[in-house]
């Protein structure tokens, strides 16, 4: 098997598809270019009209570096990996070890509607506890703390993150289709516009609470907390990991929501030595004083 080709062909593949968005020649329900690019205007349109915090700026600290990561995250370092990803799916088909090979849930029976909520909610679940282990483990919150060097809430913070953690959750959410013995994910285009919605609300300068749905959807004032400078001794591993959903929050009891102003001081303990370029951050983390 020629990797070499194949590595280059994936990336070449995933700049077509990428040309294609932009330029409107996919279906819109599979333009995630101009699906970011919508639901962030309009996210960013509800933080101006409804700002929760009225003394930050519209175009807050760190704003445009934000905006950048999101492009970065999503498109361009999805270019760049592509053909790692290909290389590894050829490498383990070969094994016998394909999307079908280890199903333990078979939902082919159900409709595409419950495939899609149980899809929803796995994924859910397994970013949770990468979430978790981002906190707890020093080697993998040396990276998770490009995404809280955040030092004002905005909708672009959402997809401010080390290129690491790529890494990290794209095999685990792979397994999680994985195990979906039967499930053709035709229409996971609906999970993935709703996940981003979700996330640039949590971010957002927006005071959105869901009322008694809270304890299922995540939201800002929950998610603010979870990049609370402060946190109490007991919770020093952090709080409030929920993506989407709460739900595994209130369930494992790591809510924690002491307040509801939304004037409290962001980040970590020597946030300040963290590198403000973006290119300086891309190779934060790898070393052990990081």
């Amino acid at each position: 098997m020629d990797y070499v080709t194949l590595f280059f062909k994936a990336i070449k593949g995933t700049i077509d598809w990428t040309w294609r968005s932009i330029t409107f020649d996919v279906s819109w329900y599979n333009n995630y270019f101009w699906g970011l690019i919508i639901i962030s205007l309009v996210v960013w349109v509800l933080e101006i009209l409804f700002p929760w915090r009225k003394e930050q700026s519209i175009f807050r600290k760190d704003f445009w570096l934000d905006a950048f990561y999101m492009f970065f995250n999503f498109f361009i370092f999805a270019i760049v990996i592509s053909g790692v990803y290909k290389i590894l799916e050829v490498f383990f088909s070969e094994y016998g070890i394909t999307m079908t090979s280890i199903s333990i849930i078979d939902i082919s029976h159900i409709s595409k509607w419950s495939q899609l909520l149980i899809f929803f909610i796995l994924l859910d679940f397994v970013q949770w506890f990468t979430h978790v282990l981002l906190h707890r483990f020093e080697i993998l919150w040396r990276f998770h703390k490009v995404h809280h060097s955040v030092k004002e809430m905005g909708f672009a913070a959402h997809l401010r993150y080390h290129w690491m953690e790529n890494v990290l959750y794209k095999p685990l959410k792979v397994f999680a289709v994985m195990v979906l013995g039967g499930f053709v994910p035709e229409q996971a285009f609906i999970v993935h516009f709703v996940a981003i919605t979700i996330g640039h609300l949590n971010h957002a300068n927006i005071k959105l609470t869901y009322g008694p749905l809270k304890y299922i959807f995540n939201n800002p004032v929950m998610h603010l907390y979870h990049h609370a400078y402060a946190l109490p001794d007991s919770r020093k591993y952090g709080v409030n990991f929920g993506i989407s959903l709460s739900f595994w929050d209130y369930l494992f009891r790591t809510n924690y929501i002491p307040e509801a102003g939304g004037k409290i001081l962001l980040g970590y303990k020597d946030d300040q030595n963290m590198p403000r370029n973006f290119f300086k951050q891309l190779y934060y983390g790898f070393k052990r004083g990081d």
